[in-house]
């Protein structure tokens, strides 16, 4: 998968959380989570944005553990739909797999960037 490639799926990602915190009731722990969502899904695409322009190795892999925690904690605010029986599981894993798995790209990447730099 390709810069472009990655870009597109942050994109989609953040987008897929989007409509699915939209959905989320105004009672006050499904607001917080839905705002919390939205912040950390939309923060995945766009410091994966941002790390694509860094001037240096050690810029972008400074952005991109940006990116990895965004994910990280997409993944908890999914799973805490889950936990708290918000939306039937069917429906939640499919994006919290994308979450993790791009979580695991990120990881790789980061690994392959600082195992390069030494």
């Amino acid at each position: 998968m390709n810069q472009k490639d990655l870009i597109e799926r942050t994109k989609k990602f953040a987008h897929r959380c989007i409509k699915l915190a939209v959905t989320l009731k105004s009672n006050v722990l499904e607001k917080h989570i839905q705002n919390q969502l939205i912040r950390c899904s939309t923060s995945v695409a766009a410091n994966y944005r941002a790390a694509c322009l860094a001037h240096s190795k050690n810029s972008f892999t400074s952005k991109l553990s940006i990116v990895i925690e965004e994910c990280d904690e997409s993944c908890f605010w999914l799973e805490l739909i889950i936990d708290e029986n918000i939306i039937k599981d069917n429906l939640v894993e499919p994006l919290l797999n994308e979450a993790k798995e791009l979580t695991a790209i990120f990881i790789a990447a980061r690994k392959t960037i600082q195992l390069n730099n030494k």
